[in-house]
């Protein structure tokens, strides 16, 4: 697409990665977190296609210093989610599914008509919520012998992601106000560097992007798009014509995404904590044990990452020792490793959305009426919340209700999106309360376990 990963600046050909700590095998950085910026798959950082980065004489180290004073100081240098960037099978079928399921809308496309010769990209969005649909498009048998360029390279890693994982979340983008200055900070504290800043040109502006490593093979991007006019980057056609078959269902209405769940290997946790706290300067804002979350088979611990201000909140999750597999597990075992769980689209009326939703055929969790009796006595308890919504209705939708005496979140899940019990999505409706739903971990663990017993995975 039209940000692109380099490929040959590989150390395991002996050729650092051009910063000071980088060793010249590329497999330690000097921290003791155990985080490289090496780059042991291989990658460059010089730009074709006529790319320019502005910072080939290193980072200014005022542009560094300034944004770890904020970040000291608690302010986010980071804007929020810009985008989700998936490597799936078929990218123009992806995309037909989430506007006809979901209402996103298709803006922008990349492809062999626009000058992409190895690759389709679909960006499309609902409200302030992106996706990007990647798809290869020349076979895996053809790029052999294609010239080792950075975009055969990069097709060539699309299939390897594909057939490793199946369609999946690659990279989670962040709008962010200082590209070079988060991309220096975060590989000089040992994060992976993946891309170093470049910078797209159309004649609607520009666009600064880079990249770094996250967890297992996903990767963030940093974005800062404030001097670009166009509907996504450059190097996209603008997508005017709009599906008819909108025209024909309700309509739903999504805000933003609210955040992103990342899936970890047994013992994996922590490791993938301190990536955020130390690369990235977020601090622990929530954690809670097997202990809490738990169900009579399974169980697992999970944390949440926020940046400084707070505006991206990242929960992290493992699996934990339970009697049976968990969902985490067996999500670890389908998607082949590390992966994006689950995305949470916000909304502000989320009985509207589900039923819309519903209406358009995404199938949701199931949740047993017990839940509600239960919920009912708990709001019994709470004498200075009212929940305005009708909770008839949202028994009948069936959707979960979290809260505390200052305010309260409504959720629902999806069942997994592919026949592969990987990647699901939330839709969550907050109301005065920034929490994840704890509350309601144990009936979620429930719901998911009936499904898990059907697949023969509990």
């Amino acid at each position: 697409m039209g940000y692109q990963i380099d490929k040959a600046n590989g150390t395991k050909n002996g050729v650092t990665n051009g910063h000071s700590n980088g060793s010249s095998n590329g497999h330690s950085n000097g921290h003791s977190n155990g985080y490289s910026n090496g780059h042991s798959n291989g990658y460059s950082n010089g730009h074709s296609n006529g790319q320019s980065n502005g910072h080939s004489n290193g980072y200014s180290d005022s542009l560094k210093e300034n944004y770890e004073a904020r970040t000291s100081r608690g302010e986010d240098t980071m804007r929020g989610y810009d985008h989700i960037h998936w490597y799936v099978g078929n990218a123009k079928q992806a995309a037909s599914y989430y506007i006809t399921r979901m209402n996103f809308h298709h803006v922008a496309y990349q492809g062999p008509e626009t000058g992409s010769r190895y690759w389709a990209s679909y960006t499309i969005a609902n409200g302030s919520a992106r996706f990007v649909l990647t798809s290869p498009v020349l076979p895996l048998s053809k790029l052999k012998d294609e010239p080792n360029t950075n975009e055969a390279f990069q097709a060539r890693q699309m299939y390897e992601h594909i057939t490793a994982h199946g369609d999946g979340v690659k990279d989670v983008a962040f709008e962010v106000d200082d590209v070079a200055a988060l991309y220096s900070s975060a590989v000089e504290r040992g994060a992976v560097g993946m891309k170093k800043p470049y910078v797209l040109n159309d004649e609607y502006g520009s666009v600064e992007l880079a990249t770094i490593r996250a967890f297992g093979e996903t990767t963030h991007t940093f974005v800062n798009r404030r001097n670009y006019k166009g509907i996504f980057l450059p190097g996209f056609k603008e997508v005017k014509t709009t599906d008819p078959i909108n025209d024909f269902l309700p309509n739903i209405k999504f805000e933003v995404i609210d955040h992103f769940v990342g899936n970890q290997d047994w013992n994996g946790l922590q490791s993938a904590a301190k990536f955020y706290e130390e690369c990235l300067g977020f601090y622990q804002w929530w954690t809670v044990d097997s202990r809490a979350m738990c169900s009579e088979f399974s169980a697992m611990n999970s944390v949440v990452m926020s940046s400084p201000g707070g505006l991206v909140k990242v929960p992290i999750n493992e699996p934990a020792a339970g009697l049976k597999k968990s969902q985490i597990e067996e999500f670890v075992t389908f998607y082949g490793g590390n992966g994006v769980q689950h995305i949470a689209f916000l909304t502000d009326d989320i009985c509207a959305a589900v039923l819309n939703l519903k209406q358009r055929g995404m199938q949701f969790i199931t949740v047993p009426d017990n839940y509600y009796d239960t919920l009912r006595e708990r709001l019994a308890r709470t004498e200075k919340l009212h929940i305005n919504e009708d909770l008839e209705r949202i028994k009948e939708l069936r959707i979960l209700v979290d809260f505390d005496e200052g305010g309260y979140l409504l959720q629902t899940f999806t069942k997994p999106l592919t026949d592969k019990p990987t990647v699901f999505l939330e839709i969550i409706q907050r109301n005065n309360f920034e929490g994840f739903g704890a509350g309601n971990f144990k009936s979620l663990f429930e719901a998911v376990e009936r499904e898990q017993a059907e697949r023969g995975n509990l």
